[in-house]
């Protein structure tokens, strides 16, 4: 996403900088001119330059004395002092008396030098700036380019974005296929009646690849493609976002047809409201996009795309049929999309040919698709890390580690207690997830200490596509969590801070079973709580009375406390293998899941 722009200057900023040049020319550089033409001396710096004969040409004023040597390279001023013998000794001393020796400097001249040369210098100056920003914002009969689309132009290309290139979204590519026929062969549309979708909208998480899929639709149709922020559209000065949205839909009218893309519209689409204090700039751009989107027909070749993580922030004026009338969503990738994604992003390294895409997409449950492409990246350069030439298995499982939880801390040292209590901690984890059922596998323990903070991780990964999860699942995984510091207080009767992401995760899960799954019997399928900005991780907002709250922190608190003592009891249950599993994990540092469930018997 592009930045928002300075705002330019007014047209008085330069005026001022005109009458500041002229102010210092007058103030500072007349007065130095004139200082080094005359030199001040002391009266007795005078006499004894008399004395010494080196005084030439001398007059006598009313106020002053200004002489010049004998050499006639030099002028003099000094104070006029009571001296009777002065002239008597400027005689013997062979000097000459004159009328005026310091020539004012003539009225033209001045004038030059105090009006008419600021004034050029900042006409040349002004020259220079309008050049450079005419050349930078495009030539346009606006004055210094403002009010102009900063939209980016984008032709067909043979090196252009196809489908071919954007895997993991198929259903979005599906609905997207259909504009690029239109813009193909707009006919056998107007043959039945039908019209395009004057805009759509794609919404869904950060880096699942919407502005891709906007240029794979301008590649696969091969016409212009406008690429725009929604932010370059917010001005200082109102009137100038809504000029740019007029330029930008004239330049896409004149090249229809053709595709405008508006990357995070949601930066001029919010809400309007009626408070005071109200971005007035902001309401009039939106209000001439949506002018601009009532005034062309969809015949007429122009396809609005826009994308946003806010879809829930836009005003509803924006996403109303006839302007934004199809929405795509474009989700996280699943199982399959994954692997594909991640095969496309392999084609650009030099990649061993025995590696198991499918073992690192199920690792990587829940990426996007640019940390995919991130993951890749690091396998590659963990390989040249290395010394190795191409990138193996093991690159890529070590990349997703390193997305998840940061870097191995090779410096930091535990001591052998906390050591052993991370061991107990990671087991404990461990060991819950393989005694209970509708649990994901345990794919890999270790207790090396990453750069993220965390001592040491228990890695789970489903075997395949997971959507739904039942309250079984649920207290499961709130039971799991828990296990960690069940397992500290049950070896060594302690808890330690290790368990801060745990307790957080326990709670997180416990609450939203009571408040928004409908799974706890006091309230039943009543949502107590909403969900917004659900793409950007989602805020939670409680929608009930302060004992209705009450109610439910008391049930949370019950939930987690009682997975915690199944959690707990399942350990001292298991405690011969739960020591087995702790001390093999201390000494090797790094387990794998087969390696746990061969040791767990």
């Amino acid at each position: 996403m592009n930045e928002v722009k300075n705002p330019k200057k007014p047209f008085i900023y330069y005026y001022m900088i005109v009458f500041l040049i002229i102010f210092l020319v007058n103030a500072l550089v007349m007065p130095m001119i004139d200082r080094n033409q005359v030199v001040e001396v002391d009266y007795g710096t005078f006499i004894r330059m008399t004395e010494e004969n080196q005084v030439g040409l001398v007059s006598v004023q009313t106020n002053q004395i200004v002489f010049r040597d004998k050499a006639d390279t030099q002028t003099y001023r000094t104070g006029l002092m009571y001296d009777p013998e002065l002239t008597q000794r400027l005689y013997e001393h062979g000097a000459v008396y004159g009328s005026e020796i310091v020539d004012e400097m003539s009225p033209l001249l001045a004038f030059f030098l105090s009006w008419v040369l600021p004034l050029l210098m900042f006409s040349l100056i002004a020259r220079l700036l309008m050049k450079q920003m005419n050349k930078k914002m495009g030539a346009g009969s606006m004055a210094f380019g403002m009010g102009k689309s900063n939209a980016k132009v984008y032709v067909k290309s043979s090196a252009g974005i196809k489908f071919d290139d954007v895997e993991g979204v198929d259903e979005a590519e599906e609905s997207l296929q259909e504009i690029v026929d239109y813009l193909h062969d707009p006919g056998k549309y107007r043959d039945i009646g039908a019209t395009m979708p004057k805009g759509v909208l794609l919404v869904g998480p950060p880096g699942t690849g919407k502005t891709m899929l906007a240029k794979a639709v301008a590649g696969e149709a091969e016409v212009p493609f406008f690429s725009i922020s929604g932010s370059e559209f917010v001005e200082m000065f109102v009137g100038m976002g809504a000029s740019k949205v007029r330029d930008l839909f004239r330049q896409a009218k004149e090249k229809a047809p053709c595709i405008v893309f508006i990357d995070e519209i949601d930066a001029i689409g919010k809400k309007r409201d009626s408070r005071m204090g109200g971005n007035d700039e902001r309401e009039q751009t939106l209000n001439q996009l949506l002018t601009e989107m009532d005034g062309f027909e969809a015949s007429g070749g122009v396809v609005i795309l826009a994308a946003t993580n806010r879809p829930e922030s836009l005003d509803p004026a924006l996403t109303r049929p006839g302007r934004f009338d199809r929405r795509v969503p474009v989700e996280l990738p699943d199982l399959k999309g994954r692997e594909a994604i991640l095969r496309v992003h392999a084609k650009k390294i030099r990649i061993a040919a025995d590696v198991d895409y499918a073992r690192v997409a199920r690792m990587a449950s829940g990426a996007s698709g640019a940390e995919l492409a991130n993951i890749v990246n690091e396998a590659a350069l963990r390989a040249v890390r290395d010394g190795r030439t191409e990138a193996e298995q093991a690159d890529l499982e070590a990349a997703i580690e390193i997305v998840i939880a940061g870097y191995e801390k090779k410096n930091a040292i535990l001591t052998d207690r906390e050591k052993s209590i991370v061991a107990y901690h990671e087991i404990g984890h461990a060991l819950v997830a393989a005694k209970q059922s509708h649990s994901a596998p345990v794919q890999k323990i270790t207790i090396v200490p990453r750069t993220s903070g965390a001592l040491g991780y228990t890695m789970q990964v489903d075997e395949g596509n997971h959507y739904l999860m039942s309250r079984e699942e649920l207290v499961n995984k709130i039971a799991t969590y828990t296990a960690g510091r069940a397992a500290e207080e049950l070896i060594f009767g302690s808890a330690t801070t290790g368990a801060s992401n745990d307790i957080e995760q326990a709670t997180k899960l416990a609450r939203a079973m009571i408040t928004r799954y409908g799974m706890s019997e006091e309230f039943g399928m009543v949502a107590m709580e909403t969900m917004e900005n659900a793409y950007l991780g989602g805020d939670a907002s409680l929608t009930c009375s302060p004992e209705t709250q009450s109610k439910i922190d008391r049930l949370v608190v019950d939930t987690v406390r009682e997975q915690y003592d199944r959690a707990r009891a399942i350990l001292a249950e298991n405690r011969a293998a739960l020591d087995r599993l702790a001390k093999h994990l201390y000494e090797k540092e790094t387990i794998t899941g087969e390696e746990f469930m061969t040791l767990l018997g």
